[in-house]
């Protein structure tokens, strides 16, 4: 056998002793001996491993965040998760994963290289945020991630068709671009006003970083967002010279509650408007000629109009003159077959006491004098090349879209407004259009654009210089243009696709965008053929009637329809509440609308916003706040003079007198609602 001694600098030094062989006895016990050394073995190896596994998952977690290679969960504050999002691109290698202080990074998925990351910001005590980061380094390769959405109620993101409130995805949708359309015309698109930001109501909110060629898509089956960025097969673009390498980036906080973490996100990445428009948008409705005359109307009409206004005891913030005034779409001049004489009308107007603002778009079709002008001067988007303008088809014909980008583009466009207001008088302008769905698949502008709906940015900030009275119905990043928007038109029937009943969801919905200032289309609708519920050219009376009561506890009321079309009740009803909206709607408006100049929030508010923790509340879609004290409940069905109300916790008083002094939320079942009144309730 061996004996060991203790050696020196060299090692050990051994002693060769005879070897004295093992008898047949002993050998079994050295089987046991290998056996169990090898079990030892396993065993420290296994122990290691775990002892491992539990430092690779502390390395994984920071703050309330658990990272794993296939996405990540978020905790609130309770320890309750709150947030859940998988990765759909790639598997995370978690072998490349690191922490250094409050950021977590890897490098690699199973499969290629990355730059990932999750860093934890603590803005405020009561508001968790976390940095993602997924960038490709690799181009053409699309990176997605998935929003699970079953466990809490969402809202924001776009307007759309067919509107609920909160969110209500149905079907399966691969991820396309998420840019502003018409959904008028393109019903299953996303809508004019639109922001890559969403909240819940388990008080998490998601924005996604400006600079993501963003695409968004869903599946309803697994109640699942797909939150994707990519260049190939989209409208985005790269920056010039740069590779075509997408990364998806965002912000996920979690707060106390709804309301709170809404302030928060809304003060850290919103514009705010810098002023509020003229009052007199607020305390009085806009007339506008559209759904009376279409594209026929004339002076006569016109003044025929403005004197009916005055004869029935209405008051007028503006007449809007719509469409067609003109006698080809991109001119300038009034049409003389129309309007023989344009200066005098205005006179008269003016002298009437009537202020006018004048419908504008972006287009110059093909047969328009300007048409030329525009080609030679290069201030329409052009075709991917550069080298040649880029023809449009739009509701009201061909032509070339003017590039907003383009300096002179937009000097020549303003010009031409400045002139008609310095000739006639005009106050302000309708900037119709503005949405993406209008530029060509590919384009190029004068200015690179990486983000299509940046061109309605550019659009939308052409309403400045006429913000006290202006009108936009597109808007994205355009929260600071300090001007009125709408919801694209309405259609003349009661249901939630472009409804009554869509009109506080579409309303709550811009609002929680952003956009205060909000003028909710006219009374009745649009009352296009074929999309208008009744038995003649007008609207259903009781629909009239109902959509009447409702706008007046928007911020903004606007007729196109007129009362006097129906009858002389109608007439009242009207008076009624343009006289209720002045006395008490625009006071309390006017001084909210000064609030959001510092804080962005909004004006017409949902019942959660007073009632955070109330799972009733999140619901609610045919209810709304004025600020925190003024709760509305119109009657949105037809044949009802009755509804269901509920009344969050607190003391109330309604339109008729009765006194509500409630510590818990309350049930107003078959409340009785008369086809003039419409169901409200003061703080008290």
């Amino acid at each position: 056998m061996y004996q060991v001694v203790p050696g020196g600098a060299g090692g050990t030094i051994t002693d060769v002793i005879p070897k004295q062989k093992h008898s047949k006895d002993t050998r079994p016990l050295v089987g046991a001996g290998v056996i169990g050394l090898l079990l030892l073995i396993s065993a420290v190896t296994a122990w290691c491993y775990y002892i491992a596994s539990l430092r690779k998952a502390e390395l994984l977690k920071t703050q309330l965040l658990d990272l794993n290679k296939d996405g990540y969960i978020i905790r609130n504050q309770g320890g309750s998760i709150v947030f859940w999002m998988d990765f759909r691109s790639g598997t995370l290698d978690l072998d490349s994963c690191s922490k250094e202080g409050e950021i977590l990074s890897c490098g690699r998925t199973t499969d290629r290289e990355l730059n990932f990351f999750i860093e934890t910001v603590r803005p405020k005590d009561t508001v968790q945020c976390y940095r993602v980061r997924w960038e490709e380094l690799v181009p053409d390769i699309s990176v997605e991630h998935a929003m699970t959405y079953k466990f809490a109620h969402w809202y924001g993101g776009a307007v759309s068709a067919i509107q609920h409130w909160p969110i209500s995805l149905s079907g399966q949708q691969a991820p396309k671009p998420f840019v502003t359309s018409d959904i008028y015309s393109n019903r299953n698109e996303f809508g004019g006003i639109l922001e890559s930001y969403w909240l819940s109501s388990n008080a998490t909110a998601i924005k996604i970083n400006n600079s993501v060629p963003f695409h968004l898509g869903w599946n309803d089956t697994e109640k699942t967002m797909y939150f994707q960025a990519r260049y190939n097969d989209s409208p985005f673009k790269p920056n010039p010279g740069e590779a075509p390498c997408a990364e998806l980036s965002y912000r996920v906080c979690v707060g106390l509650d709804v309301t709170s973490i809404h302030k928060y996100m809304v003060r850290r990445y919103f514009n705010k408007p810098y002023k509020v428009p003229a009052k007199a948008m607020f305390r009085h409705p806009i007339w506008s000629t559209w759904a009376l005359h279409k594209t026929d109307i004339n002076q006569e009409k016109l003044l025929t109009y403005a004197a009916n206004i005055h004869k029935h005891n209405f008051n007028c913030s503006h007449l809007e003159l719509d469409d067609r005034y003109t006698r080809r779409y991109g001119e300038f001049e009034f049409d003389p077959a129309k309007f023989p004489n344009a200066s005098a009308m205005f006179q008269k107007l003016k002298a009437d006491g009537f202020l006018v603002s004048l419908w504008i778009h972006p287009f110059v079709n093909y047969d328009s004098e300007n048409f030329h002008t525009c080609v030679e001067r290069g201030l329409f988007v052009r075709e991917p090349s550069g080298q040649l303008p880029a023809l449009v088809r739009w509701w009201n014909g061909i032509g070339g879209i003017l590039d907003f980008t383009n300096p002179e583009a937009r000097d020549w466009f303003s010009s031409q407004l400045r002139s008609l207001r310095s000739r006639y008088g005009v106050s302000s302008f309708k900037f119709d259009a503005g949405e993406t769905n209008y530029l060509p698949w590919k384009f190029s502008t004068r200015t690179p654009i990486r983000d299509p709906s940046f061109f309605t940015r550019r659009y939308t900030e052409m309403a400045i210089p006429y913000n006290d009275r202006a009108e936009l119905r597109s808007g994205y990043q355009s929260q600071n243009i300090s001007c009125f928007f709408r919801p694209i038109d309405r259609d003349s029937v009661w249901g939630y696709e472009l409804g009554l009943k869509s009109l506080i969801p579409t309303v709550l919905t811009i609002s929680i965008l952003g956009y205060q200032f909000i003028l909710p289309d006219m009374i009745g609708g649009n009352a296009y053929l074929n999309r208008t519920d009744g038995d003649r050219a007008l609207p259903d009376r009781e629909l009239y009637i109902r959509w009447l009561e409702l706008s007046a506890f928007m911020p903004s009321m606007q007729f196109s329809i007129p009362p006097w079309e129906y009858d002389n009740e109608v007439v009242e009803i009207a008076r009624k509440y343009t006289a209720l909206h002045q006395s008490i709607v625009a006071p309390r408006v006017l001084e909210l609308a000064g609030e959001v100049l510092d804080t962005g929030d909004p004006i017409i508010r949902p019942l959660w916003w007073i009632a955070t923790g109330d799972e009733t509340a999140y619901k609610i879609d045919s209810q709304f706040l004025i600020g925190d004290d003024l709760m509305v409940a119109p009657v949105l069905e037809p044949g009802k003079q009755e509804r269901d109300i509920y009344l969050p916790a607190g003391h109330w008083r309604s339109y008729k007198g009765e006194r509500f002094d409630i510590k818990e939320p309350l049930h107003l079942t078959d409340y009785p609602v008369d086809l003039d009144e419409i169901a409200y309730f003061l703080w008290v």
